[in-house]
C-alpha cells in the first residue's frame, strides 16, 4: 500500500478539476492540486479524502491558521494535515514575485 498525499496550494486563476497531476512510485502517491479559494480547498480535500484514501494533506504557505484548522475538521481526525512554511526572507522573496505576476491584483479592486 502506498503512502497518499495531497499538496494543495493557491493560484488565483485555478481550475481544481484541470490544474493537477499525479507522482507516484510503488510507495508514495502525491496528488497535487492548485486551488483558488479555501471553500474549493475544502472540497477537494473531502473528495480526495474519500475517493483516494488521502493519508496527509499538505498545505502551501498561502493557507491562514483558521484555513487550517477548517480542513482538518472537515476531513477528520484520521488524516494529517501539514502547511509548507518558509522563513522571513523567502517569504519576502515570493511575495514580490507574485506581486509581480499579477497575483493580488483581485485583492487590491475590493
Amino acid at each position: 500500500m502506498a503512502f497518499k498525499v495531497a499538496f494543495l496550494a493557491h493560484a488565483p486563476d485555478a481550475e481544481p478539476e484541470k490544474h493537477r497531476c499525479l507522482v507516484e512510485t510503488s510507495k508514495y502517491k502525491l496528488f497535487v492540486v492548485l486551488v483558488k479559494n479555501q471553500s474549493q480547498a475544502i472540497e477537494v480535500c473531502k473528495k480526495l479524502v474519500k475517493e483516494e484514501g488521502i493519508h496527509s494533506i499538505l498545505l502551501c504557505p498561502g493557507f491562514t491558521h483558521r484555513d487550517i484548522a477548517d480542513i482538518a475538521e472537515a476531513v477528520g481526525k484520521n488524516v494529517a494535515v501539514a502547511v509548507a512554511r518558509g522563513d522571513g526572507p523567502s517569504s519576502r522573496v515570493s511575495k514580490e514575485i507574485m506581486k509581480k505576476e499579477g497575483w493580488f491584483k483581485e485583492l487590491n479592486q475590493n
